[in-house]
């Protein structure tokens, strides 16, 4: 349950967080293709970083800055796959391009880039470091019958989006 719980948390907090940039940046965006208020490639991104960090740290016996250096590297290449392979699955299933790098220097098509990769790298460091152990006190009290909640709403979002498309 407790990865399931981080899954949700995070995915929710990703929306969140693209919901409030768009606003800041005054772009006009949704973040995600379901209807409710989740991201979950910010779920599944989490899930990964804590997962890799935990490998890395039980199996790195370096000093911090070094750990960090590899997380660092590791963590942005494998959300940035994650990144490409949702974009892919997103262009594929329901014919729509949420987001495109092509016009950045270093992009690598049009799901990933050089510059989005150090944003990833960065991000993680951040999240390993600072906002996971903030969060994770409160992850671990979840009760059951809220995660259950949340995957059968899930689950129904996820089947609505199929069913009738992406979110407008």
């Amino acid at each position: 349950m407790y990865y399931l719980n981080c899954f949700f948390t995070y995915s929710i907090l990703g929306y969140f967080l693209e919901t409030i940039m768009s606003l800041i940046l005054k772009y006009d965006f949704e973040s995600g293709i379901l209807y409710g208020w989740w991201t979950p490639v910010y779920g599944f991104g989490a899930v990964i970083i804590i997962l890799v960090s935990k490998y890395l740290f039980k199996h790195l016996h370096m000093n911090r800055f070094l750990e960090t250096l590899i997380m660092f590297f590791v963590c942005a290449l494998i959300l940035s796959v994650t990144e490409l392979v949702g974009g892919l699955l997103i262009e594929r299933v329901f014919g729509v391009v949420f987001w495109s790098y092509e016009n950045q220097r270093f992009n690598l098509g049009p799901y990933i880039s050089l510059e989005m990769a150090f944003v990833w790298g960065v991000s993680s460091v951040l999240f390993v470091y600072l906002i996971h152990p903030l969060l994770n006190k409160i992850i671990k009290k979840i009760p059951v019958w809220l995660t259950l909640i949340l995957t059968f709403l899930f689950v129904i979002d996820f089947t609505l989006t199929f069913i009738t498309g992406f979110n407008n």
